[in-house]
C-alpha cells in the first residue's frame, strides 16, 4: 500500500504505518512482523527503505531484530487496572535454569523468553509477574 510522503522521508512514513499496526494491536507484542520482501512489495519502496523503517521502530524498543528468525514486536508499555496504578513490561531471553530446564523438558542452559509484568500502584510495586516460554523454533 502506497503511503503520501507528505515532506518526510519515506522511511518515517513506512514506520509510521507499521507502529500504528503495533499500538492498535493489529501486530501484537511477540508478533512476528512481514518480511522485508512483503514490506517492499507493500509501500512499494526499496529494500534499504524498509531496512530504515525498521531500524527506527528498533531505535523506538517497539521491535527486535533476531539475526535469521526475523523482527519482532516486543511488548508495549502498558497503563491498566485501577486508578492510581500502572505498569511495565520487559522481555529478554534467558538460559534455562535446572528447574526451568526441568518443567520445560529441555536441556540446562536452552534459551527461553521471560516476560516480566511489574504493577505498581499509589508509587509502590503491588505485583511482579514473570512467565518463560520457550524461544520460537525449539518446540
Amino acid at each position: 500500500m502506497p503511503t503520501p510522503h507528505y515532506g518526510q522521508p519515506r522511511y518515517r512514513t513506512i514506520a509510521d504505518e507499521i507502529r500504528k499496526r503495533i499500538e492498535s494491536g493489529a501486530i501484537p507484542p511477540g508478533a512476528l512482523l512481514p518480511t522485508e520482501s512483503a514490506l517492499t512489495a507493500e509501500f512499494r519502496a526499496s529494500r534499504g527503505t524498509v531496512r530504515q523503517a525498521i531500524a527506527a521502530l528498533r531505535d523506538d524498543r517497539l521491535v527486535i531484530t533476531e539475526h535469521g528468525r526475523g523482527t519482532f514486536v516486543t511488548p508495549l508499555r502498558y497503563e491498566g487496572g485501577s486508578a492510581g496504578s500502572a505498569g511495565t513490561e520487559t522481555q529478554r531471553q534467558v538460559a534455562a535454569d535446572p528447574e526451568l530446564a526441568a518443567l520445560f523438558s529441555v536441556k540446562v542452559g536452552t534459551t527461553l523468553v521471560e516476560q516480566q509484568r511489574v504493577t505498581r500502584a499509589s508509587g509502590s510495586v503491588s505485583t511482579v509477574v514473570r512467565t518463560y516460554q520457550l524461544l520460537r523454533g525449539q518446540q
